[in-house]
């Protein structure tokens, strides 16, 4: 500092150099202020729900760079997670539970499917029990039931059940054999308890009748000959014993394949009640959830960060 008073000179470089001073100090105090600020901002990193906020350097040029969430999202995967209730139904349609399974419901998936097996192997076992009972009971028939013995009582008996009939006018038997449509016939001139014609030997009708109507009881090997009276009774105490454990057999094949048929039915019903809960299944699980995938972009001032973000929504 120059002390001059001369014409005024002290006084005004004293003044200018107090000038330059202050001006300088509030210029250290200025940076400091920033400086200060800026350590501060750099430090505060947080989020606010879904967003991620940037760290800010404290300069401009860079700052303004620190934009987030500026990529692009990946489009979301709910379309591909949707189920479509009209394939899922289709599916189970064909095989029960399939719809279920491409629905993610495995456990009325296994229900189904366990429901779909356990009906096929009843309706093929008893099916095959059927068969068997059934060769059984023929088996049977043929070596105790006889159509010769059933029709030589008929045409002997003929005149004792309707007097009216004269069997000299039916030729039932040719050269020993037995005329099948001339038994018919007597058989419906008679009346009475005749009630049936004896359907052809071997027929599905044949081997029911024998053993289910009384006017057939003459025709087993332990009733007798054609000599031996018989009268209808309708408490039908009088049959033979063969009769009766045939009628017994015949009605377990009978059993048999009742249960295989209501398998059938089951396995029917399976399939649409799994086909219609398939739909409804595929149609609960699109409402029940939506899922977001997206890949977010982080920008810290020159740097980019990549981070992926997963959304699940569950409808009530």
């Amino acid at each position: 500092m120059l002390f001059m008073v001369k014409n005024g000179i002290f006084m005004e470089e004293f003044f200018l150099t107090s000038v330059y001073k202050f001006g300088d100090s509030m210029k250290k105090i200025i940076m400091a202020v920033i400086l200060f600020s800026s350590l501060i901002n750099a430090q505060n990193n947080f989020k606010d729900k879904n967003e991620l906020r940037p760290n800010f350097s404290g300069a401009l040029y860079l700052d303004q760079q620190t934009i987030p969430n500026l990529s692009p999202k990946f489009d979301s995967k709910e379309n591909e997670k949707k189920k479509s209730p009209i394939l899922a139904a289709s599916l189970s349609l064909v095989l029960p539970g399939a719809g279920e399974f491409y629905s993610e419901r495995y456990l009325k998936s296994a229900i189904f499917l366990a429901a779909e097996i356990t009906a096929i192997s009843v309706g093929l076992i008893y099916d095959k029990k059927g068969d068997d009972q059934t060769n059984f009971f023929q088996n049977f028939a043929n070596q105790h039931w006889s159509v010769d013995r059933y029709a030589k009582w008929v045409v002997t008996n003929a005149t004792k059940v309707n007097s009216a009939v004269n069997p000299a006018n039916y030729n039932v038997f040719v050269n020993g054999k037995v005329n099948w449509n001339e038994l018919n016939r007597l058989e419906s001139d008679l009346g009475s308890y005749f009630s049936h014609r004896l359907p052809y030997y071997g027929e599905q009708q044949y081997y029911e009748l024998i053993g289910k109507y009384p006017q057939f009881n003459v025709g087993w090997d332990d009733f007798g000959d054609e000599n031996t009276p018989f009268e209808y009774d309708p408490t039908r105490k009088n049959l033979t014993k063969n009769f009766v454990y045939y009628s017994i057999e015949r009605g377990k094949a009978n059993d048999y394949y009742n249960i295989a048929a209501k398998a059938v039915v089951v396995l029917i019903v399976n399939h649409f009640i799994s086909s219609l809960d398939a739909a409804w299944s595929a149609h609960n699980f699109n409402r029940s959830f939506d899922m977001n995938v997206s890949l977010e972009k982080f920008n810290n001032g020159l740097t980019s960060y990549y981070y992926p973000q997963l959304n699940l929504q569950y409808k009530f």
